[in-house]
Formats: C-alpha cells, structure tokens, sequence
C-alpha cells in the first residue's frame, strides 16, 4: 500500500480532567480512528505526554485544505461523533491547543501497519519541539534545522521522523479553533536507544559547547515547547516506524 499523502497537518493538545486521559485513549482508539480514516483523513499518531499525566497528543492529516474542510463536516456533522461526543467532552478541559502545519520533512509512513483495536504495537518513544519563528525567516530556520541540528540530533539518540511549518491559508473549520497567526517550525524525533529519553529535554539544551540545538534555539522568535511523548497502543508513529526499514525495534525504557 502506498503511503497516504498529508499536505495539511493539525497537531492537536487536549488538556483533560483528572485522572481522565485512560478513557479518552480508549474511547479514541475504539471509536474515532477507523471513522476519520474512513473519511479520507490520516491519524499519524495518539501519545500521552509523559511529563502530564492529564494531556493527549494526536495528528491528524488531511490531503490538502479543502479536504479537510469536507472530511472535518462529514465527521462532526456525522454519526460516529454524535453518538459519542459527549463521552469524549465530559475528559476534556480545554482543546483548542491545536496547530495547523505544512509538513516540511513529511513523515514516513510507508505502509505501516495499525493494531485492531484492543491490540498494542511495538513501543517507542518520541520527541517533540514546537519552535516560534519569524514568519519571514520560517523556511531558512528550517533548513537550517536540516542541516546543522538534524544529524547532531541522531547523534544524541533522536531520529527525526518529521517536521512542519505553519500553515498560513485561514482556518476553512471554525467550529475548531486553531492557533492562527502564531507561526512555528515543529519536529518530531524517535528515541533510539529509548534510554535517550532520561535526559531529555536537560541533555539537549543544556551542554555548554559545540550544541547545534542550543545555538538554533536561539534564533527563534520565542521560547520553544520540548514534549516528551508515549504512543498510545494504536498510534502508526512509533519504533516500528524505523524497523519497518531493517532497524531493530525498540523496547521501553526501564
């Protein structure tokens, strides 16, 4: 199967209830994965942070613009959510936190397989940087990020896996709020070894020498938002990602 094209990207944070993130996770996988990608949309991945026992990460993609005005009205206005809207309402408190990107190195998904519902994938940790930036200078810092921070990164144990850069066409769905006129450049990076994953965001920013980061970061129109994230059982991006091509895959840290 050939890889589903994104040209629009929502990185989407919800901020829950107490003790409410396990429902949601189950209540999404069961329910609301099948019926958006039935609609023509692409869910990349569902995490938990680690570091905020009450916030979910998903992505959500869409072939371009339009599309996405056509499959978000198809869902919202369709059966799948009205049944259970309210279920998933009653965890949230907030869930406007929303992005909406151009994926700038699109991620590899080549045929990555999805576990059935009630089944769990290989485990693999991920890393997240929402980085501000000048609107006008937004392509050059991420070139600069390919360039200069990318394979340092690989050399500290993190594997970029993607990236995007704001889209600037308006929101074509106000019934969800976006984050509109806030430009950003975010990456998401595999931890490989996962062990990685104990210093991070410390180790990255904090070596006094020879930091490609460091020195990147400082170019940025503001201070940027380091995630820490473990894919929920049903979330394509994950180690198998790599392994799918000859790596091997990975095991949680202890």
């Amino acid at each position: 199967m050939s890889a589903p094209v994104i040209g629009v990207l929502e990185l989407r944070q919800y901020t829950l209830r107490a003790g409410q993130r396990e429902r949601l996770v189950e209540l999404f996988e069961r329910e609301f994965v099948e019926s958006q990608e039935a609609l023509g949309m692409v869910l990349p991945g569902q995490f938990r942070d680690l570091d905020d026992p009450d916030r979910f990460v998903w992505l959500r993609g869409f072939a371009d613009m339009a599309t996405r005005a056509r499959a978000l009205t198809a869902f919202y206005d369709g059966p799948v959510w009205r049944d259970h809207r309210d279920a998933a309402n009653a965890t949230m408190i907030d869930s406007d936190d929303v992005l909406l990107l151009r994926p700038w190195q699109p991620f590899d998904l080549p045929g990555a397989p999805r576990p059935a519902p009630g089944r769990a994938g290989p485990p693999g940790w991920l890393a997240a940087m929402v980085c501000p930036v000048d609107a006008l200078v937004g392509a050059a810092l991420a070139r600069a990020f390919d360039d200069e921070v990318r394979p340092w990164l690989a050399t500290r144990g993190l594997r970029v896996l993607g990236s995007g850069l704001s889209e600037t066409a308006p929101n074509n769905f106000p019934r969800l709020p976006v984050r509109e006129n806030e430009p950003v450049f975010v990456w998401f990076g595999l931890f490989d070894p996962p062990a990685a994953i104990a210093p991070w965001p410390a180790m990255l920013l904090a070596e006094a020498e020879e930091n490609p980061l460091q020195a990147w970061t400082h170019r940025l129109a503001g201070p940027s938002q380091l995630l820490r994230l473990a894919p929920t059982p049903r979330s394509l991006l994950r180690g198998h990602t790599v392994a799918r091509r000859g790596e091997p895959s990975m095991e949680p840290p202890a």
